[in-house]
């Protein structure tokens, strides 16, 4: 007699790491439900590995488990890897998800901030839901991650949720394995969560008066009324208005000494934005989408349904325009039932100009009381201030003007490894970098390195930023600068590690050659144009050509030097731009020219003096100071109240021409023993014989843009016959230009060229630390420590 033998396979057990963005996004829960339903036991925690599981079954489940913890994952996760080694099978029953505890090894990674899903939204609605009108609802799909987070791994009592301990039911819901708050550590409810408060001043501006109950159908009172008020947001406050009234936008742009500058504004809802401005499909999906930047549109001629005043961006072919993204915001424009109020907002950073976002409370009251006519605000605090990001659209694609909330601090993979390193960027626009290994993480917008503020500010997130990646810089790299504050803060902080100096262009090409995965020994014909950056000889550089690797670059090609006079006065003064760019090119001052008219008869005088003697007059190639001359020339912008102004208005009327041009043609000798000296002088002189003839400023800027673009694609088409490279890199704060970045690229691209341009980072010197990152580690970066 045969005994037929059990062949049922044995069971197998498996320690698996899953790294990413996997903490505080629902992702112990899934991998619990995972299991459940395979069938498999073990047990799921959080670490500063990652979300580490051990799983116990048959091998056939589990080799399921590990295909579909990848495929499966919750939609605010980022798998990065998914690795497992065998274990002993220990014969558990269940699965269980157990505490999370801390150790040794890589640092998982922290979600961004993100906007409030559709299943919240339908709670807070819900009058029969007990979180109806609740202002801080959230669940492990949405909601504040990075700007509450004190430490890892990502806990409720490492974020500044501790403070608050959760209700029977609030708990009940956290401890549940099948509830959407499952973990979710920013959950609350009006019972034990945080609580909204409007202050209003008793008089100074200093606020005094305190309301709690209702408080938002105050606010929107107020704001109907035409005052200013101070909303504390996931990241900082920001002052809020109706974008309808033109008196109280005006009122804010004083109060802020805005100049001309434009502000954002929020739509209650995408019909809204709809109204307000062309929305295209990429734009609906950024603004429908988890992270809610500012999208920038074309501003629609018909708004009068939803329109904003004037006042918000005067001048501006485009709109700034986001939805919004917490609670706290969809009650401020009302439920179904609730008194109307504004229909659009003017939503702007809550600081006076040049400083950093206000995050504190108690400094809101102080730093905010000469701008806000009252608060809103909340006992949640604001561990790291984390301003909006700002995008467009370009040749169909998403183009970073500035990353901060819903990208920061998500990482950068790396084709090339660094050591542990903090790049500390430029000194406009500032943001930082550290890295190690193949990451990068770049930092929060953090702002302009002008004041003591802003400096404090970078320090205190540099801090926090190393502290949730776990990354221990051994060296810092900066830019070349002498002057730049970012730089000598790195020199400060240095204490005995190196220093490392990388020049501003190159550190704009390895940016783009970090994001598009070109390795060690690639190299690109890089095109970084902006409107200043050191040069190895001193000079103010900003319309260059370079051969560049990780590794170094030669410079193959610039505009031709020009006299900047008084550095930063023309750069406040574009008419002195144009004046010193006819000067070059030898052309007369006619009084007929509308940056003649627009200098002063007396500064004129001083100006042509300075010029013939050379005296304070650095020599600039900078494309961003041409764009500059040539918006003073056609009489577009004479007087810049804001950085790139004039730039920003020529492109506008560029775009508003409505006829096809042919471009402007640059001087460009053969190229020689050094770098080629592109000439502007000919299209100052076509532009000023077209303005003296009457064409109109809308057809001398288009033709500007294709002649920059037909110089671009010729000096490229040079460098290729010369070097043999194929591949174009174009970075630069003039590439925020979507006219000219998308007549770039599509030339080149008809050129043969593979064309690569920013998409994870911005093109301007929000971008820069990335660059300065992988030059440091493997370049010829000048070492100062």
């Amino acid at each position: 007699m045969t005994v037929e033998q059990d062949t049922a396979p044995a069971l197998q057990r498996r320690r698996v790491v899953v790294r990413g963005v996997v903490q505080g996004v629902g992702f112990r829960p899934f991998v619990h439900a995972l299991a459940t339903a395979l069938g498999v036991s073990g047990h799921v925690t959080n670490t500063t590995e990652g979300v580490v599981a051990e799983i116990e079954g048959d091998p056939g489940r589990i080799a399921d488990f590990l295909e579909r913890v990848r495929r499966e994952a919750p939609p605010l996760a980022v798998v990065e890897s998914v690795s497992h080694e065998p274990l002993p099978p220990l014969g558990d029953t269940g699965f269980a998800i157990t505490p999370s505890r801390p150790g040794a090894g890589d640092r998982t990674l922290v979600s961004p901030d993100t906007a409030t899903c559709d299943a919240c939204l339908a709670e807070m609605r819900d009058p029969a839901d007990r979180r109806h009108r609740h202002p801080f609802i959230t669940c492990t799909h949405c909601g504040p991650r990075f700007t509450i987070v004190r430490a890892l791994p990502y806990d409720r009592a490492n974020t500044t949720m501790a403070r608050f301990p959760m209700c029977p039911r609030c708990a009940r819901e956290y401890e549940d394995p099948a509830d959407r708050r499952f973990h979710a550590q920013p959950v609350a409810c009006h019972d034990c969560g945080p609580r909204l408060e409007l202050l209003v001043p008793l008089g100074g501006g200093v606020p005094g008066t305190r309301s709690r109950p209702e408080p938002l159908t105050r606010v929107r009172r107020l704001l109907a009324d035409g005052a200013i008020v101070a909303v504390k947001g996931l990241g900082g406050y920001h002052l809020a208005c109706d974008a309808a009234n033109p008196e109280a936008v005006r009122l804010l742009r004083r109060r802020k000494d805005r100049g001309d500058k434009p502000f954002a504004v929020m739509a209650r809802d995408l019909a809204v934005a709809e109204a307000l401005a062309h929305v295209g499909e990429r734009e609906r999906e950024l603004l429908t989408g988890i992270r809610r930047p500012i999208v920038l549109m074309r501003r629609r001629e018909d708004a009068a349904a939803h329109a904003v005043a004037d006042e918000v961006a005067p001048g501006c072919l485009d709109l700034g325009v986001m939805l919004p993204y917490t609670p706290v915001h969809h009650l401020l424009f009302g439920l179904p039932g609730d008194p109307p109020g504004p229909g659009v907002l003017v939503m702007t950073s809550g600081n006076l100009g040049g400083e950093p976002i206000v995050t504190d409370d108690a400094e809101a009251v102080t730093r905010l009381a000469g701008l806000a006519d009252a608060w809103l605000t909340h006992d949640r605090p604001i561990h790291v201030p984390c301003d909006d990001s700002v995008v467009r659209v370009c040749d169909g694609e998403e183009l970073l003007v500035r990353r901060s909330r819903g990208y920061a601090p998500l990482p950068i993979a790396l084709p090339v490894p660094v050591a542990p390193a903090l790049a500390v960027g430029g000194d406009l626009k500032n943001v930082f970098c550290v890295g190690s290994g193949r990451r990068a993480w770049l930092s929060a917008h953090v702002g302009d390195m002008d004041d003591l503020a802003t400096l404090t500010a970078f320090g205190t997130a540099a801090r926090q930023l190393e502290d949730i990646t776990g990354v221990r810089p051994g060296l810092l790299a900066a830019d070349r600068h002498p002057g730049y504050r970012s730089a000598r803060w790195a020199e400060r902080e240095a204490a005995d590690r190196p220093v490392r100096r990388v020049q501003h262009h190159h550190a704009h090409v390895a940016a783009v050659m970090a994001e598009h995965g070109l390795d060690l020994g690639d190299r690109v014909i890089g095109v970084a144009m902006d409107g200043t950056g050191y040069g190895t000889d001193g000079a103010v550089w900003g319309g260059e050509f370079l051969l560049a690797g990780y590794d170094g670059f030669d410079r193959f090609a610039h505009l031709a030097y020009v006299p900047l006079p008084g550095g930063d006065v023309s750069v406040r003064r574009p008419y002195r731009m144009a004046l010193a760019h006819l000067y070059a090119a030898g052309l007369p001052w006619d009084r007929g020219l509308p940056c003649v008219a627009a200098c002063p008869e007396d500064e004129r005088a001083v100006l042509a003096r300075q010029l013939e003697r050379g005296l304070h007059c650095a020599p600039t190639s900078s494309m961003g100071r041409l764009f500059d001359a040539v918006s003073s020339l056609a009489g577009v912008c004479q007087v810049a109240g804001f950085e790139a102004q004039a730039a920003v208005a020529l492109e506008a009327a560029a775009r508003r021409c409505g006829e096809r041009v042919d471009g402007y043609r640059f001087g460009l000798p053969e190229p020689g023993a050094g770098p080629v000296a592109v000439d502007p002088g000919p299209v100052l002189a076509e532009a000023a014989a077209d303005v003296a003839g009457g064409v109109a400023p809308e057809v001398v800027a288009a033709r500007f843009h294709a002649g920059v673009v037909g110089m671009v694609r010729s000096v490229c088409a040079a460098a290729r016959e010369r070097h043999g490279l194929e591949t174009v890199a174009l970075s630069g704060g003039v590439f925020c230009n979507a006219l000219l970045t998308e007549g770039c690229a599509r030339g080149l691209r008809d050129d043969g060229f593979t064309v690569l341009r920013h998409r994870l980072v911005p093109p301007n010197d929000g971008g820069l630390a990335l660059g300065q990152l992988v030059v440091a580690a493997h370049g010829a970066a000048v070492a100062t420590g």
